[in-house]
């Protein structure tokens, strides 16, 4: 007898994935639409994976993998309690990367389940172009939230993401599930930079109406994708956010009583103070991140994020370790930043000419 949508289901929860569903292979075209609109409004920013050849992709897996007949879509709960005094890094981030255990897991799954029946399959975790959240919802993972993250009504949106796309013939869910945010708008009021916004689009189907993510304005974007210049009309607004920002999930009523990881891989970096990462050097730097989803920023990008939050924390202490940064960096952008951050911990506008005290 050949493999189930049970079968698959239970191979997937038993190997570490705390929600898992399987979608059909044209749902993603249901969502496609909305994608191409988002692109062209511009709230890309410069992810140029995100609008690049790739795109038409999104709109039909099989040019993965040409024998798909389902897509099984897994989410792996990151959340866990963190110090909230100290340099945010994002949950997520603050383990090993994902898309190596995650992989492997799933690699594990599919292998497991070969044994049984022969089959192709196609991993994802994060990196092909696919449409994950719309997948994932198709799958009854969840809904898509005012916020633009996957919710599911039991255990929140602490979620990283993957699919398997697979030849077998496998019953998809019925329906999605319905939006649950009603008129709540925490998210919305809390954004610092005011980067969740009116829909063009007219929202997600049969979900979260009327708001999108402008990720150009986004302090994941800022912290993690751009590598250039942060623009300084959104760097007062960052606070202490040094790597990716939860502040969205924080304040979201289904993430009051939303489970805890165990996972080990989620409990890698340990808190540091601001002073401890501006005096990191870029070996310590490699040393301590190169495991981690924090090593994506690289170096100047990571201290640049670390300046910033430095010239918000109103902390005199740090004002020689930004002076020293300031002097001796080789890259102008850390340079840039460095001056940004002396001029606010000297209570001067940032903006103004006038020589360094």
């Amino acid at each position: 007898m050949g493999l189930s949508a049970y079968d698959v289901l239970a191979a997937a929860r038993e190997h570490g994935f705390e929600l898992a569903g399987i979608a059909a292979v044209d749902s993603a075209a249901t969502d496609f639409p909305r994608y191409r609109d988002w692109v062209d409004q511009g709230y890309a920013g410069r992810m140029g994976y995100l609008t690049d050849h790739r795109a038409d992709i999104r709109r039909d897996p099989r040019q993965l993998l040409p024998s798909v007949r389902s897509i099984l879509c897994v989410g792996k709960l990151y959340n866990r309690a963190i110090d909230s005094g100290s340099p945010s890094i994002a949950k997520y981030a603050q383990g090993e990367d994902y898309h190596h255990f995650m992989r492997r897991d799933l690699e594990r799954m599919v292998a497991l389940l070969g044994e049984r029946e022969a089959f192709e399959a196609r991993i994802c975790v994060d990196t092909a172009p696919l449409l994950e959240r719309s997948l994932a919802r198709q799958a009854g993972l969840g809904w898509i939230g005012k916020n633009t993250c996957l919710i599911n009504q039991q255990q929140g949106s602490w979620f990283l993401l993957a699919e398997v796309l697979l030849s077998l013939d496998l019953t998809p869910n019925a329906e999605p599930p319905p939006d649950r945010c009603g008129s709540c708008t925490r998210c919305i009021d809390a954004c610092p930079t005011q980067a969740i916004v009116p829909d063009a689009a007219g929202g997600w189907p049969d979900g979260a109406d009327g708001w999108t993510l402008d990720a150009s304005a986004c302090i994941s974007y800022f912290t993690i994708e751009l590598k250039g210049s942060i623009p300084e009309a959104y760097r007062s607004q960052m606070g202490n956010n040094i790597f990716g920002c939860d502040i969205c999930q924080d304040v979201c009523p289904w993430n009051r009583r939303a489970p805890e990881t165990a996972a080990p891989e989620f409990f890698t970096i340990s808190g540091a103070s601001l002073e401890d990462l501006l005096n990191l050097d870029a070996p310590r730097f490699r040393l301590q991140f190169e495991k981690t989803p924090v090593s994506r920023a690289r170096y100047a990008g990571f201290l640049r994020n670390v300046l910033i939050a430095a010239g918000n924390s109103g902390d005199q202490r740090l004002r020689e370790p930004v002076r020293r940064i300031l002097e001796s960096a080789s890259e102008e952008i850390v340079r840039e930043h460095a001056s940004w951050a002396l001029a606010r911990l000297d209570g001067r506008n940032p903006g103004s000419s006038g020589s360094e005290r």
